[in-house]
């Protein structure tokens, strides 16, 4: 034996260790919707622990989905799968998504899109970047969430909005660098923005590619996330 240690790759070993937990948090995850079901509507709303593991099991899975994404990127792995989809049926979808939620949360989310608007995209990736971000609004939402969707400069806008407190405006000013670390008041780190901004640019056309922008004040009172692809 040449006694010689094998090189392992990390980033390889860590992907693969976050692909499994993930497998397992979404077992997890349909173990608790099938329990959440079989408790009578009745007596849901008593049940605020149910809420909270529900909401950081979410935002863990969201974290997972992220990771393993950014790495597939980075190795120019992740397949780019474009069709022509149906933008107010898409956005719909997603709000049934997280219907426990944001019943849970009293919170009402409403779709505000352009009659007869298709677009073409990455459904799942912008379901997983989305995702995120409404992950996050319900935390921040005070009692609604509105996604709208528009044609604007030859790109399709997707925004979701919030009647919240808004984003930080270090935020705001600073919104080209999404990694800002750890804020140790929110726990934030920016990845999600960061996840968003790189699925975004993915989706191009004629030398433009899609990107995120952050403000405050419209279309509602809090914060607004918006996504533009070309």
């Amino acid at each position: 034996m040449s006694g010689q240690r094998v090189g392992i790759a990390f980033p390889t070993v860590l992907a693969s260790t976050v692909h499994d937990m993930k497998n397992s948090l979404g077992m997890l995850l349909q173990a608790l919707d099938a329990i959440i079901e079989r408790i009578p509507e009745a007596v849901r709303d008593d049940l605020r622990e149910l809420a909270v593991i529900k909401y950081e099991s979410e935002r863990v899975n969201h974290d997972l989905v992220q990771l393993l994404a950014l790495y597939k990127i980075e190795q120019d792995q992740l397949p780019l799968n474009i069709g022509y989809h149906d933008v107010t049926e898409f956005l719909e979808e997603q709000g049934l998504l997280y219907g426990e939620l944001l019943q849970y949360r009293h919170i009402e989310l409403s779709v505000h899109a352009d009659e007869g608007l298709f677009w073409y995209f990455d459904a799942d990736l912008l379901a997983s970047a989305l995702g995120n971000i409404i992950t996050n609004t319900i935390r921040y939402s005070k009692s609604a969430i509105e996604l709208h969707a528009f044609i604007q400069d030859n790109a399709l806008q997707l925004i979701v909005a919030d009647d919240g407190p808004g984003y930080p405006k270090a935020m705001i000013e600073k919104q080209q660098d999404y990694l800002l670390g750890i804020n140790q008041s929110s726990g934030s780190t920016g990845l999600g923005l960061y996840f968003s901004g790189q699925i975004a640019r993915l989706h191009s056309k004629d030398g433009r590619q899609g990107h995120i922008v952050l403000a405050n004040g419209q279309p509602m009172s809090g914060g607004a996330f918006r996504m533009v692809l070309p």
